[in-house]
């Protein structure tokens, strides 16, 4: 490789790794106890016990738990129930003042789907680990801290990409792996560097990307309700308001028979982001592991139950569906995570070593200029 090309990676590696080092060094020092929130929350006690009962107890229908819901929380109106696949005997809800309230000044809580017990889920609301999701998803500042960050994800995929351009010509002079413990410490730490940076390039890659396009959710689910979901709804563009709201007993059913092979994720109720002032969107979603995190939403009408459309998934939802869980390490049960913490924990040093290497060259360089 020619030495200008060479100077010219050079100078994309390092400035790109540079602004965004500090970033990613908190968003992987966050990400890791996100990687095992589920099992966190149980540890903190922040996860609510459902009570004994018998196996075979009925649940209660939809209706019955909306109700349960607003007198628990009677100055609140519904915006989502969703199912939890590890405690099927209990649904979660969300209300708020408003059915457009944005989810961060939502309330979530859980119901005994057999009973219609409240029970508070403080980690959804607050706490150590809503702290930590926060700070790693927006840095408390909404949608400019998103975009913020899929910004700095976009120069680490770069970093990532120029690095790799870099290391191959050593890689072509040594053997993989080649540490040279035999030359200054600089050096040593200059090929442990790259070859942790090699290590970790697939995964690096891989989180890189599903966070950049996580980032840039609020955006996605703008153009699908600019696109999909007003195409769906346009029939009811100029309908006069909602005044009689249906019973949601048979919400359930209903979709089941309009998207047959699927089963349910959650519901939006009328008014809120991911429905219309109209209608209930039931949200379906695959049965398999990879396809339980595609959603095809089935619009009810909320006044007459009429299904009124089952809508099509464009690729942007699907490439958001499936950043998400893959960006956590969600999708291979335990093994995967310990495997998720164990790349994390390198990219750390990555990170660190990269800062190091910048700061001892920085050194030299003022050094031999006087």
């Amino acid at each position: 490789m020619k030495s200008k090309t060479i100077r010219r990676w050079s100078f994309i590696h390092t400035w790109n790794s540079l602004i965004c080092t500090a970033f990613l060094l908190m968003l992987a020092l966050t990400g890791l106890p996100l990687i095992f929130s589920h099992e966190i929350d149980h540890l903190l006690g922040d996860s609510p016990e459902l009570r004994e009962m018998p196996a075979n107890t009925p649940h209660l229908n939809l209706q019955q738990l909306v109700d349960a819901a607003k007198a628990h929380r009677p100055h609140e109106v519904m915006q989502y129930f969703g199912s939890d696949d590890d405690e099927p005997n209990a649904v979660f809800a969300i209300m708020a003042a408003t059915a457009g309230t944005e989810p961060n000044s939502s309330h979530t809580f859980m119901l005994d789907a057999r009973t219609g017990e409240a029970l508070e889920v403080p980690s959804a609301n607050g706490g150590l680990m809503m702290f930590i999701l926060r700070l790693h998803v927006d840095m408390f500042a909404g949608l400019p801290g998103k975009l913020l960050l899929a910004f700095m994800g976009i120069l680490f995929v770069l970093a990532i990409v120029s690095g790799t351009v870099l290391y191959l010509p050593f890689m072509r002079r040594h053997e993989f792996a080649t540490v040279r413990t035999d030359k200054s410490r600089r050096l040593r730490w200059l090929d442990l560097h790259n070859l942790l940076g090699v290590v970790t390039l697939t995964w690096a890659l891989v989180v890189g990307v599903t966070g950049v396009i996580s980032a840039c959710a609020d955006l996605i689910i703008d153009a699908w309700r600019n696109d999909s979901l007003n195409a769906m709804i346009e029939p009811y563009r100029d309908a006069p308001p909602l005044t009689h709201l249906a019973p949601a007993t048979r919400l359930l059913d209903i979709a089941d028979r309009a998207a047959p092979d699927m089963r349910p994720d959650f519901i939006a109720f009328p008014g809120t982001r991911f429905s219309s002032e109209h209608h209930y969107a039931v949200f379906m979603k695959g049965n398999t592991h990879l396809t339980a995190h595609l959603l095809t939403p089935v619009l009810i009408d909320a006044s007459t139950l009429e299904v009124t459309a089952v809508g099509d998934r464009p690729w942007y939802m699907d490439a958001m569906g499936m950043s998400q869980p893959l960006h956590f390490g969600d999708y291979g049960g335990m093994a995967m995570k310990i495997l998720w913490a164990a790349l994390d924990l390198l990219t750390i040093v990555v990170l660190g070593s990269g800062l190091y290497l910048w700061w001892v060259r920085r050194r030299a360089a003022k050094e031999n200029a006087r």
